[in-house]
């Protein structure tokens, strides 16, 4: 018992502080693009705590399994090069029963995984987009800051001088299109008002700035003529409709709603959510052998040789995926043969360690 408690500690506490910073690079990586995204009007600075909260599931979908490998590496390989499993067999625990004291803590971390990849991650995702789509839909002034100029997309800008009180209206108001004329010739639209406010059609979706109190000049560029049009209320759609984001994919699908279906995609998102628990053990049987060195070595003699070996496993699940989604690729075949080949791999490379242990 002391024993096990010694070796799960070691794994445990280097899988956390690697996954600690895979899990801060990540998640880095993921702010930067949503904080690009909130500077840029397209969402309220107040959901990235939200939207980063509900990803996390998956950033430790992918992480875990890389960190707990990892952990088995760095933990074993001090202990190997500190002679302390040296002692440790000598004092009669065995090859297997170590093997045995390290599916412990991996069928931990398969339990883990398994929950952030079967449920916690779809139902992340769906949620996340569910409140993107939600915030870009509604009526909402975040959007505007006053005194910036914002563009919507298809050669609209939009600039406000301030808000009132409520933040319900605007005052002084601009915006400038890029459109085309009924002979296709392109012309710029420059609308100006006093005031205005931003509302949503409920049918189509689109979004639209209500003005008052303004005037529209409409210009071909290569002509010294203009158009000028006074109005007390104009509609500017700002932007359409945009497409909801396709919540029924099967990326966004609950798990039994994947077992139900049986589209390519569907079979290829459930297997890879199968695969991600399933790599966990699978890992654990290359990592024993390969966190075996010689002192004479150091712990980092076979790090890398294993993170090669650890990518090549994901990018071969990755292609399977896209392979399965496409129909390229049967999915009664799918990704279970990567899976026994790498299970052949760990076996051997066990076997072959313990071989060696003995002789």
């Amino acid at each position: 018992m002391i024993i096990f408690r010694y070796l799960t500690r070691e794994i445990l506490v280097t899988m956390g502080a690697v996954a600690g910073v895979l899990l801060l690079v990540i998640m880095g990586s993921r702010f930067i693009r949503y904080f690009s995204s909130a500077a840029e009007g397209e969402i309220p600075v107040s959901m990235l705590g939200t939207l980063m909260l509900f990803n996390l599931p998956g950033f430790l979908e992918l992480i875990l399994p890389l960190a707990f490998f990892l952990g088995i590496l760095l933990a074993y390989g001090q202990l190997y090069l500190n002679s302390e499993i040296t002692v440790l067999v000598a004092c009669g625990t065995s090859p297997n029963r170590l093997l045995r004291v390290t599916m412990l803590p991996a069928a931990l971390i398969t339990l883990l995984v398994a929950l952030c990849s079967l449920w916690l991650t779809p139902a992340g995702g769906r949620y996340n987009e569910m409140l993107i789509e939600e915030q870009q839909s509604r009526l909402d002034f975040s959007a505007l800051t006053p005194g910036r100029f914002l563009d919507f997309g298809d050669g609209r800008t939009a600039y406000t001088e301030s808000f009132n009180d409520d933040q319900t209206r605007m005052r002084q108001v601009f915006i400038s299109e890029r459109q085309q004329r009924d002979d296709g010739s392109p012309e710029t639209v420059v609308t100006r008002a006093e005031g205005g406010y931003q509302t949503t059609d409920e049918q189509t979706g689109s979004r639209f700035l209500v003005l008052t109190d303004g005037e529209r000049y409409s210009v071909e560029p290569g002509r010294n003529v203009a158009e000028r049009l006074e109005f007390s209320t104009y509609a500017v759609r700002l932007s359409r409709a945009a497409e909801m984001a396709q919540l029924d994919d099967a990326e966004y699908a609950s798990t039994p709603a994947l077992i139900a279906s049986d589209d390519d995609e569907s079979m290829a998102q459930l297997q890879w959510r199968l695969s991600m628990p399933l790599m966990i053990p699978i890992l654990t049987l290359l990592a024993l052998p390969l966190s075996r060195v010689n002192p004479r070595q150091g712990r980092f003699a076979k790090l890398l040789p294993a993170i090669f070996l650890h990518i090549s496993y994901l990018s071969l699940l990755l292609a399977a995926l896209d392979a399965i989604g496409r129909g390229s690729l049967s999915p009664a075949i799918g990704m279970w043969p990567i899976h026994a080949v790498y299970l052949l791999l760990g076996l051997g490379l066990l076997r072959r360690s313990q071989l060696g242990g003995n002789r």
